[in-house]
């Protein structure tokens, strides 16, 4: 408490020095961030917009000369494991984060060699021995300010507190403690801004972490509401009329009838992926996690609300459904993967307003996200074997008991595997040609279950893994293990896929240029037509890359930017250098050849058609001396 009150005190006197004039209320702030993220010269959210879409109007860099991007200035963050997320860009300047200890940069485009400035937090090193896997952070969020409180950027730490930096001069505005690593509860999650609320999530379902979504004033920090995946339906603040439209997904008292005895106060659920805004539903959308702990013998049940869809009110937080993609997790399929919004016709020619979910149990997943109501459920490869099929008038997934992972039993070929066919990337949706763009993994498993006891702050995991390619993979020489698709949620078909090395593991981004970018674990940025996936330009980056790409217009210029450096779940063998293939549960096996690939390293690299960049002119920069008296 001292130290939220000592960041305020503090940070008082620059709010007075920046705060504009003549402007007040919240209003200002929201219409000014829907402005901005409708510009093309910003990226002022993770996923661009509300819709949460990876889409850009743009269409200077285009599939006829997409082979003419070169490099155009770079940024070393000086930090080496893995960076996840994007930058944000925001009127000029661009926002860059890294993983732990979680620094901030603010560069000015004009002059992006010039630091504006930055913030690094001093935390608890004690952060780093409960993550989960690597020290990653996905981001950034940005709120414009309200003529009485600055323009802020909103960070999460790996030690579990929640920041507001003035975004004019990086000062801490405040600062609060969202979780608690004694219990294993860490931050690796982007904050996200809705009105005058930023909604924070939270991480450490391995180690018997139970999740919740909190929503704090964005000016204050204080607390609004706080809403649990599992327990009491008064802690999941579940509305009068949840799931009133689809009464067979469950309503009232699951939190805590689906768990044997008190389970569910260490069941997981934490949520730590992204979100998606609707203003006209005013409803938050994402997902909660695996429940704890992935031994499913010790923990009988459905296990709700974990592995759910959750459509809450962003004022309120109270859920007005809750769809549960996975009953009874066997797999850790942890369900909070990215939420991409659309209207579309459904088959029958009818308008809806649709939500896109591809989920780590190999199953792409569209619901009407007015009601919760499932539209679509469709694998996302003809290889996935743990379910036959989803029933869309249960919202059941049928089930295939050969590759259960009851106790005293070895499962073996389990596709996908822990880390699913999709995982942490922010996939993209051409409005256009009504077309997701999904980063996929291609990893399949063996799984076989212990038992252990749950202790505060230690893993609680329960299983040993073995992973490798799945089918369409080289299994021989563990490569072949992702892929990159185009979609019709509509239809269920896909327009055309690709196989890569290793996991497109960060995520696309889709231009009205016809193009599609992403990076590769193996070091590359990556652009593909966006009507069949041929290859059109790549460009090898000094590391790995496990995040998305942003492409922005500064003075006419439009620019693609990407974060460089390897590491996240499928890194975790080269970062931490392990050799045991079950160690990183079960990562270092999969990934035996990264390291043969690429290295260590962190930081931005920013490009345009033929480099052209604010470094044109020699003279932008450079030392200017003084004149002599």
């Amino acid at each position: 408490m001292r130290l939220r009150q000592l960041s305020r005190s503090v940070s008082v006197l620059a709010m007075v020095a920046v705060a504009p004039l003549g402007l007040a209320g919240t209003a200002f702030a929201n219409d000014k961030l829907n402005e901005l993220a409708k510009s093309e010269d910003n990226w002022v959210m993770p996923g661009k917009n509300y819709d949460s879409n990876n889409y850009s109007e743009l269409t200077q860099i285009n599939k006829s000369n997409v082979k003419q991007l070169k490099p155009a200035w770079t940024f070393s963050t000086g930090l080496l494991n893995g960076h996840e997320g994007a930058p944000l860009v925001v009127d000029g300047k661009m926002y860059v984060h890294t993983s732990f200890p979680n620094y901030t940069f603010a560069l000015d485009l004009d002059d992006p060699g010039h630091i504006l400035w930055q913030d690094k937090p001093k935390q608890n090193p004690a952060a780093r021995s409960v993550a989960c896997c690597d020290l990653v952070n996905r981001g950034l969020a940005y709120w414009p300010g309200d003529g009485k409180t600055p323009p802020l950027i909103l960070k999460t730490q790996l030690d579990g507190h929640v920041a507001a930096l003035n975004a004019n001069t990086g000062e801490t505005v405040w600062k609060i403690e969202n979780s608690d690593i004694k219990v294993g509860s860490t931050l690796t999650i982007a904050p996200y801004v809705v009105k005058d609320k930023v909604i924070v999530g939270s991480s450490g379902a391995e180690l018997g972490v139970r999740g919740y979504l909190t929503a704090y004033d964005v000016k204050t920090g204080a607390q609004v509401w706080r809403a649990y995946a599992t327990g009491p339906d008064q802690d999941l603040l579940l509305a009068d009329d949840f799931n009133i439209k689809n009464a067979h997904y469950g309503q009232k008292n699951l939190g805590t009838t689906t768990w044997e005895g008190d389970a569910w106060k260490i069941g997981g659920g934490t949520n730590w992926g992204w979100y998606a805004y609707d203003p006209g539903t005013n409803m938050i959308y994402f997902g909660t996690g695996n429940p704890a702990p992935w031994n499913e013998t010790m923990r009988p049940g459905d296990n709700k609300w974990t592995m759910t869809i959750f459509g809450r009110d962003a004022d309120t937080g109270q859920a007005h459904f809750g769809y549960q993609k996975t009953p009874h997790d066997e797999w850790d399929y942890a369900g909070v993967n990215v939420m991409m919004l659309s209207e579309q016709k459904d088959k029958d020619g009818k308008m809806r307003k649709l939500l896109t979910h591809p989920d780590r149990n190999g199953i792409v997943y569209t619901l009407d996200r007015t009601d919760g109501s499932l539209v679509s459920a469709n694998k996302i490869d003809d290889t996935v074997n743990v379910f036959k099929s989803v029933d869309l008038k249960s919202g059941t997934p049928v089930r295939d008991p050969e590759y259960g992972t009851r106790m005293d039993h070895l499962a073996k070929d389990i596709c996908p595997s822990a880390m699913g066919y999709h995982n942490q990337g922010h996939d993209s949706y051409d409005p256009k040609r009504q077309a997701f763009y999904m980063g996929i993994n291609h990893i399949c498993m063996d799984w076989e279950p212990f038992m252990l006891p749950y202790r505060a702050g230690q893993f609680f995991v329960g299983a040993t893994l073995n992973m490798y390619p799945g089918p369409k993979g080289d299994r021989q020489n563990y490569e072949g293990l992702g892929q990159i698709k185009s979609y019709n949620a509509i239809t269920g078909k896909f327009n055309w896929e690709k196989m890569e090395r290793f996991a497109v593991w960060g995520g696309t981004t889709a231009t009205a240029g016809n193009i599609v970018l992403y990076g590769t674990l193996d070091g590359f940025i990556k652009a593909r037509d966006s009507d069949n996936g041929d290859l059109l330009w790549k460009f090898k980056l000094p590391s790995g890359a496990i995040g998305y790409p942003i492409t922005y217009n500064h003075k006419g210029t439009q620019y693609v930017a990407i974060n460089y450096g390897v590491g996240g779940w499928p890194g975790v063998g080269l970062v931490f250098d392990l050799q045991d293939p079950t160690a990183g549960l079960g990562a270092v096996g999969a990934f035996k050849k990264l390291a043969n690939y690429t290295q260590m390293g962190g930081g931005v690299i920013v490009f345009s058609l033929d480099g052209k960049g604010p470094y044109d002119d020699p003279n932008v920069g450079e030392y200017q001396q003084a004149a002599v008296k």
